[in-house]
């Protein structure tokens, strides 16, 4: 052994100069942070075989990428701006967004902006009772999904049944996803067009899509002719307070109360752009 070889043993190295770059342990680093978010319908209402059958949904949180998909004109203009935002958020890219049933589309959006912006959001809100403006500060942590009695329906079928209670008729119906809203939209903007800005038949054409039989017939020329020719607006009220009161839902309603008039009432939650692009001024 030379002099050289028996100085070096006598040198006192710290652990970390000997170790290499790969015995040195790495802080991990996720690619984005994600949640898990609890759908109102439980997952009760897809089939067996679908992702979202797990009754949640896991979503990547906003980033300033997604908000350049808010920002992006274009998109605002042709409305395609809420599919692209929620293609970036949905990690699992086996869920269809189009079949995502609407009350838990609802509580998706709900939770993009708690996870983006928080739990508060300002609002202004005209007063019904004096037409003032009143700004309002909603806490989103608040909103909660309505109960719901899962067990008095078969899990995996997408179907409720309602006696009118005017005609005696039994119907049944289904919760709207992508794919039906859609065929709503194009539905009602035809009409307008023929019609050339008479009066919206909003409600009658969305029922088109909600009912699926009519005293257990499921011919959708039937259902249609019942719909325009024979639902009573007794009917009608009822039908819309069934489904209003007793679907899975998220609650979207707040408690209001004017600063001018002290009118007080619940009312719904306003949703526009802004709930997902809030206004930096507000």
């Amino acid at each position: 052994m030379n002099e050289n070889q028996s100085n070096r043993k006598d040198i006192n190295v710290p652990d970390f100069v000997m170790k290499t770059q790969s015995d040195i342990p790495q802080k991990v680093f996720t690619k984005y942070p994600t949640d898990q978010i609890p759908l109102p319908t439980k997952g009760w209402f897809y089939p067996e075989t679908h992702p979202l059958s797990c009754g949640e949904i896991e979503l990547k949180q906003m980033a300033a990428r997604e908000e350049d998909i808010l920002a992006n004109q274009q998109l605002r203009k042709n409305g395609r701006f809420l599919e692209k935002l929620l293609e970036s958020l949905i990690v699992n890219k086996a869920i269809k967004q189009e079949e995502i049933l609407v009350p838990d589309k609802n509580a998706i959006l709900i939770s993009i902006r708690r996870l983006a912006y928080g739990d508060e959001y300002p609002v202004t809100v005209t007063c019904p009772g004096c037409s003032e403006s009143n700004k309002v500060s909603i806490n989103l942590g608040t909103v909660e999904n309505k109960p719901f009695d899962f067990d008095s329906y078969p899990k995996g079928q997408n179907s409720f049944e309602f006696k009118l209670p005017n005609s005696g008729v039994t119907i049944t119906y289904k919760l709207l996803n992508q794919i039906d809203e859609r065929s709503v939209e194009s539905e009602l903007s035809n009409l307008k067009k023929l019609s050339k800005g008479e009066s919206s038949k909003e409600y009658t054409t969305r029922l088109k899509y909600l009912i699926t039989s009519i005293d257990g017939n499921t011919d959708k020329g039937l259902i249609r002719k019942f719909i325009e020719e024979q639902l009573s607006a007794k009917d009608s009220l009822a039908l819309r307070k069934q489904m209003r009161e007793t679907n899975p839902d998220v609650d979207f309603s707040f408690d209001f109360k004017c600063n001018n008039c002290s009118y007080e009432r619940r009312m719904d939650i306003p949703m526009g752009l802004s709930f997902l692009w809030p206004d930096i001024d507000s």
